[in-house]
């Protein structure tokens, strides 16, 4: 995963594909916020419009990762 944001376009990208895959399909998530999609349907990525409009003045994400138990039991 990667996160970008251009403050002078007020945009911010969040990539959970591969950096500069190309996406084929655009959804419209919520207003100024789009998920693009690769030729797979496969989610690759996520805009943010106006990303201190939409978001607030601060983002944080947190992510719950498995336990190694969990892990090893797959």
């Amino acid at each position: 995963m990667k996160i970008e944001y251009d403050p002078t376009k007020e945009l911010l990208y969040i990539w959970f594909g591969t950096v500069g895959t190309k996406a084929v399909q655009t959804t419209t998530v919520s207003p100024g916020v789009h998920a693009d999609f690769d030729a797979s349907g496969k989610l690759i990525g996520l805009e943010v419009l106006d990303a201190t409009e939409v978001l607030g003045k601060s983002v944080q994400f947190e992510v719950t990762l498995p336990s190694l138990l969990e892990a090893s039991q797959r």
